[in-house]
């Protein structure tokens, strides 16, 4: 095959896709670029993630650093974010006339806190670059020529057959197995996909009147395993959520679905103690404010209601003062502020915090240009690939990179990894 090819096609109309089609025409005037969507609509994870602000990447300048926050992929990526990585997102959308804004927690937002402003920019950079984009048009059928290149047969609205000399799939995880039977027929192996970034349920949760209550830093494990994560915890109504959880699951995403999504969470709401530290700091506490009452003086900067609760758990009366608390009643109240139990019992995936662990595993990639090792001109993008991160911006910065070093890498052999 020759090293510049004259016609590429792009399957997958979200960021990934986008992303690598951009790349591959502006890389390359001369080639004809398809960007093929099954559906009528483009963008649609970038539109709504974020609660609709998009949070495009976030601000991690180093390779190695940006890497660790990916439960599946992390030493593969390394490499691949030394080429393009988030500092080279930022300045990619700079270029584009649209700027990032770095919040406190480190995940970066367009300064219009609009996921339309991303899209847009998408939209308008793949129109310029000449991509020519199909929706509603699905590829039935992917077959490799003897010769090098593809034949493509596409239903829906263009329906017809398709000649390409490259292709790259960039058509998103997929929560069944099924969904990825025709990569298998290409001769690629599938890591068992598996939900990630999930919610955990609590039917019988202590904390059930409690809907609403976040706490800033607090440390979720899983009882009986390495599993644990520190951030924030906002009790729901259905049980718990907030970062601290989602991160976890990601973590745990393949321990927690062999569990069933049946286990024990137990949350330290003073992550900074051990039982003797805090069994110390109240000792010292107690001595210097035995006339406060307990139920109505929270400590550690615990929200009203959640401190209650914790004290009535306890067994601890309305009126009941520091000086009077017994040993047992203490120990009790010990125990909840480090360990309250919470029986989970299922999970919740909400459309805008879904992410798939599993896909094509990355040994059959080559990382630096995205190309199957074991298909000539095949190339992968985003998250069909075994590849995802926590919460923060992670995975849109796994799809740009794998977009862009893949588009780039399907324009020509031999051009320089660089904006």
């Amino acid at each position: 095959m020759n090293s510049t090819p004259s016609t590429v096609a792009v399957l997958g109309g979200g960021a990934a896709g986008f992303f690598g089609a951009i790349a591959c025409a502006e890389a390359n005037p001369r080639l004809t670029v398809y960007l093929l969507e099954k559906t009528s609509k483009l963008l649609s994870k970038v539109r709504v993630s974020g609660g609709g602000r998009c949070n495009v990447t976030h601000a991690c300048d180093s390779p190695t650093q940006l890497a660790q926050h990916y439960p599946r992929g992390s030493k593969p990526l390394k490499e691949a974010f030394r080429q393009f990585g988030a500092t080279d997102t930022v300045r990619w959308f700079a270029d584009r006339g649209v700027a990032l804004k770095t919040e406190p927690d480190g995940r970066m937002f367009p300064t219009t806190d609009s996921s339309e402003t991303i899209a847009q920019c998408l939209l308008d950079a793949a129109h310029r670059a000449g991509v020519k984009i199909l929706t509603n048009t699905a590829v039935e059928i992917v077959q490799p020529l003897p010769n090098g290149g593809f034949r493509l047969h596409l239903t829906g609205a263009h329906a017809q057959e398709m000649h390409v000399d490259r292709l790259l799939i960039a058509t998103g995880g997929a929560p069944k197995s099924e969904s990825y039977q025709w990569l298998r027929t290409l001769g690629h192996t599938i890591a068992e996909p598996v939900p990630s970034l999930f919610t955990f349920n609590v039917p019988e949760s202590p904390l059930r009147e409690l809907p609403g209550v976040s706490v800033p830093n607090a440390r979720v494990r899983v009882a009986g395993e390495k599993l644990e994560y520190e951030g924030p915890v906002l009790v729901t109504h259905w049980g718990v959520s907030g970062p601290a959880v989602l991160k976890l699951s990601a973590w745990g995403a393949r321990r927690l679905h062999e569990l069933q999504y049946q286990s024990t969470a137990l949350v330290s709401w003073v992550p900074a103690h051990t039982e003797e530290s805090l069994r110390q700091w109240l000792q010292e506490f107690r001595a210097q404010n035995g006339r406060k009452v307990v139920m109505s003086n929270p400590l550690f900067g615990l929200p009203q209601r959640l401190w209650r609760t914790l004290t009535e758990q306890a067994s601890i009366g309305a009126e009941l003062r520091w000086s009077e608390l017994p040993a047992k009643a203490q120990n009790k109240l010990i125990e909840s502020l480090l360990r309250t139990a919470l029986p989970v019992r299922g999970k919740t995936t909400f459309k805008e915090e879904f992410v798939t662990c599993g896909g094509v595993v990355l040994g059959e990639i080559n990382m630096q240009t995205m190309e199957s090792r074991r298909v000539p001109g095949l190339y992968f993008a985003g998250e069909v690939l075994d590849i995802d991160g926590i919460t923060g911006g992670f995975n849109f910065q796994a799809a740009w990179t794998t977009g862009y070093l893949a588009g780039r890498a399907m324009a020509g052999n031999h051009l320089p990894f660089n904006n």
